[in-house]
């Protein structure tokens, strides 16, 4: 059987690796239940979102051909109810009238926000965001973008591509919430998706390591075992 001594030192390495390790354990622990008990859809804002009308199919439509550029990629947008066509992921047509348009204003993207968005909704502010940061609830999406505010409880905000005029996300307090559970759940306080960061691989090893010595500071207290490797020698 093991010593007392080492024994001892068993317990004590338990005891300061599941002192070091806990607070991250509880980490794990809550943003795992909050992720079980939610639906990803109430997160992503679908209840927020209206449901597609049959005003937003389009006839008599330009014909491919005849557009002046040469389309590699090419996707129907709608905006104020008339339909644009997103050429390329650079320009801008108009579906019907056949030209070209040069921007998407600020009462285009409050327009578009509320063909997608529930009835009832009050604009609060709206900003134009040409850059953001690893932190930012628009991070790592296409820019420039309206972001446009209501006057929510759940601080809804609705963003609208600025350049082709596309719906993109729908931002509220409960994805927020889930945004930063995550983080603290994958350990990647940059950017929030990266699973093979240091810092979680050494949190990882250490839990094993905390949960190896568990086992083996049972097996060194036991009576049961005393008793039968006793009995064996």
């Amino acid at each position: 059987m093991i010593k007392r001594k080492a024994a001892k030192g068993i317990r004590k390495t338990h005891r300061y690796l599941g002192l070091f390790i806990g607070f991250q354990f509880l980490a794990w622990t809550i943003s795992g239940l909050y992720f079980s008990w939610t639906d990803i859809d109430e997160i992503h804002g679908d209840q927020f979102r209206r449901i597609p009308s049959l005003e937003n199919i389009f006839f008599n439509l330009v014909d491919l051909d005849s557009i002046p550029l040469q389309i590699e990629e090419l996707n129907l947008v709608s905006i104020r109810k008339e339909p644009f066509y997103w050429i390329n992921n650079k320009v801008l047509y108009h579906a019907q009238k056949g030209i070209i348009k040069e921007r998407i204003t600020e009462k285009d993207a409050v327009s578009i926000a509320s063909e997608n968005m529930i009835e009832g909704l009050k604009v609060d502010h709206i900003e134009y965001l040409t850059k953001t940061d690893s932190h930012h609830e628009f991070r790592a999406q296409s820019l420039p973008a309206y972001a446009i505010h209501y006057n929510h409880p759940d601080r809804l905000v609705a963003y609208v591509d600025a350049r082709s005029g596309i719906f993109k996300k729908v931002r509220h307090n409960s994805w927020r919430w889930f945004d930063f559970l995550w983080m603290g759940h994958t350990m990647d306080y940059q950017g929030r998706d990266n699973f093979n960061n240091l810092l979680l691989r050494i949190f990882s090893l250490f839990g094993i390591f905390t949960v190896v010595s568990g086992f083996t500071l049972w097996g060194t207290s036991s009576p049961t075992l005393k008793k039968i490797f006793k009995y064996n020698g």
